[in-house]
């Protein structure tokens, strides 16, 4: 197998799950900044024009964090970050997609068509207008999520998991991007730091 990696916060997503896991593979940089993940070679390997790809050893090619995060888990058993029985990864995935269509989404989106809007400008459609009231949103959540944490070490559960790290990796992203953590969210504050002491932070 082999990864294709960029900078960017959905890369590292990935190598910090490979990091708690201990996964090591090639690794291959796409150039995101020169627009090398929206041309053809690399197109004719993930269509959708976004970084992570996991190339696999049939030559066939995975996509999505999420999708490729599963994958590896499943060919590398042993942990416990998505979860060891059903009810396990039922929480682990249930709490992965709060975390992403209510956090990650309108935090990103609300990087894209405001601080990031000359990168993405001609690669997408931006909604300026939108902005604002999408980093709200994020807020919004974030403050929600931050009252369910009161007495919880980890987001999914009892144990850290996948949506720890997707959570921790976009809200360490939004910090960079004008989207910091609000320091009255204490438990998320808390957690955060508890997540950054992982080894795997670095990744």
């Amino acid at each position: 197998m082999k990864l294709y990696d960029s900078i960017g916060p959905n890369p590292k997503v990935v190598r910090m799950f490979m990091a708690e896991k201990g996964i090591d593979l090639p690794k291959v940089t796409v150039d995101l900044m020169g627009a090398e993940n929206r041309q053809g070679p690399y197109l004719g390997k993930n269509p959708s024009g976004q970084t992570p790809a996991l190339e696999l050893d049939d030559g066939s090619y995975l996509a999505e964090i999420t999708v490729i995060c599963e994958y590896l888990d499943e060919k590398h058993p042993g942990g416990n970050l998505i979860g060891t029985t059903a009810e396990e990864r039922a929480k682990t995935r249930m709490w992965v997609r709060r975390v992403d269509l209510n956090i990650i989404e309108p935090l990103t989106s609300g990087f894209r068509y405001a601080e990031g809007i000359k990168i993405f400008e001609n690669r997408m459609r931006v909604l300026p207008e939108a902005a604002a009231g999408l980093k709200a949103v994020a807020q919004d959540k974030i403050k929600w999520l931050d009252g369910l944490m009161a007495g919880k070490q980890w987001i999914a559960g009892d144990h850290f998991t996948l949506a720890d790290i997707h959570l921790f990796v976009f809200l360490e992203f939004g910090a960079s991007v004008g989207q910091p953590i609000n320091p009255e969210f204490k438990n998320i504050t808390a957690w955060f730091e508890r997540v950054k002491a992982r080894p795997s932070a670095a990744a």
